[in-house]
């Protein structure tokens, strides 16, 4: 391996490890915006100052030598769809009448539906090792989810808003295979942006609905300060990210971060809330962390 292979396999290890923390902060954002700002007025006002962020940094290779990306905008415009709309206002509109517990159960799964549609799409090999690794991180999430007790998975209800979160769950897994499977011309910051582009497009019209369909909230200081600090840490900074782990580790093995999110929400609930973790917490750590590990090295 190269010099800069090498340095790029490193920072990606390290990203591996802070994405799932930028990521956190979007459940904090949608528990807070409800009542205080729409769904799909959030995500569009996320993505447009996402847009406007990123675009003095990546301009010019969108503008140069005719832009060949046009090219490709079918694809933008799935991805923009997936990643933004859907993996968006929808995970807003499910907060609005589900639980935390009932959302972590679900995303669950998607770590291990994108890696078995990499290992059959994308032809990334998974290792018995990584296999089983990627059993206990799922083995150490449930622990969390359920507090140690397998009576409390028993006793959980599902409602409507859970059937947003699992057309979520499912457009991230599609997002997250689909930008893998279409080569770009881009750089992931660049093509980050254009996809963004082609999420505002789909998001659009469904927001003009909503704005439509009812008295609209007051655009308040908190609503602007929500829009702006998920445009941020969630929005740009996450997204590159993931999009620059895909391109270094493969789908599949970037897809396992998710398991590390019911970690630092503790760590979150714990420096924020002052809710202190339990026991659970550190045994589902203990199997989370070290298969994290084995599952992503080279």
């Amino acid at each position: 391996m190269s010099g800069s292979g090498a340095r790029s396999a490193r920072l990606a290890q390290v990203l591996l490890w802070v994405v799932p923390a930028l990521w956190s902060s979007n459940y904090i954002i949608a528990r807070l915006a409800n009542g205080v700002i729409a769904p799909h007025a959030l995500a569009l006002g996320r993505w447009s100052f996402a847009l406007a962020f990123m675009l003095p940094f990546v301009a010019r290779e969108l503008l140069k030598d005719g832009a060949p990306w046009r090219r490709e905008w079918r694809q933008l415009l799935v991805l923009g769809g997936t990643g933004m709309w859907i993996c968006g206002a929808w995970v807003y509109l499910g907060g609005q009448s589900t639980t935390a517990t009932n959302i972590a159960l679900i995303y669950a799964a998607t770590p291990v539906a994108i890696a078995a549609l990499s290992v059959k799409l994308l032809h990334e090999r998974m290792s018995m090792a990584q296999r089983v690794a990627v059993g206990f991180a799922l083995a150490g999430v449930l622990f969390i989810i359920v507090k140690g007790d397998i009576g409390n998975l028993m006793a959980v209800r599902f409602t409507v808003g859970d059937g947003w979160i699992v057309g979520a769950a499912i457009s991230w897994t599609v997002y997250s295979v689909m930008l893998r499977l279409w080569p770009s011309v881009l750089s992931p910051a660049a093509r980050l942006a254009a996809i963004i582009m082609g999420g505002i497009v789909v998001l659009l019209p469904f927001t003009l609905a909503e704005w439509a369909s009812g008295p609209a909230l007051p655009f308040t200081p908190m609503a602007a300060g929500l829009v702006l600090l998920a445009a941020v840490v969630p929005g740009v900074l996450s997204y590159t990210a993931y999009s620059y782990l895909q391109r270094e580790l493969g789908a599949s093995r970037t897809a396992l971060l998710l398991y590390l999110a019911p970690v630092y929400g503790a760590f979150n609930a714990w420096l924020l809330l002052g809710e202190l973790p339990g026991w659970h917490h550190a045994v589902g750590a203990a199997l989370i962390l070290p298969s994290i590990w084995l599952a992503t090295r080279r």
